[in-house]
């Protein structure tokens, strides 16, 4: 199960030596619906490799600002805490295993 980030705890989440995958999401969002069990998966796949995370946009106003967020999903892909790659929409699952797989 991915874990879920707020403008709380987004900072401490980007401190690791782990890639990061955050999914910036909302409820009312059809693709976000979609992609959710591909986030899971992968989050199960890569349990102790990378850190993969949800942040509701509906729950969280300064990270996504911070992040320039305007559509949803939008994947964000950090390494040694900066932002490397950004995805927005929907991702096939081998994609999205080979932008992290990429990161390792």
């Amino acid at each position: 199960m991915a874990h879920v980030v707020t403008d709380a705890n987004f900072a401490e989440t980007l401190n690791t030596d782990k890639p990061v995958l955050v999914d910036f999401w909302a409820t009312w969002c059809g693709p976000c619906k979609a992609i959710a069990p591909v986030i899971d998966e992968i989050a199960a796949e890569y349990e102790g490799k990378a850190v993969i995370c949800k942040c509701n946009v509906d729950d969280c106003d300064d990270v996504p600002m911070t992040y320039g967020i305007r559509s949803v999903p939008t994947l964000l892909f950090f390494k040694n805490g900066e932002l490397v790659d950004r995805h927005v929409g929907v991702i096939a699952k081998a994609d999205l295993a080979a932008k992290i797989e990429s990161l390792l």
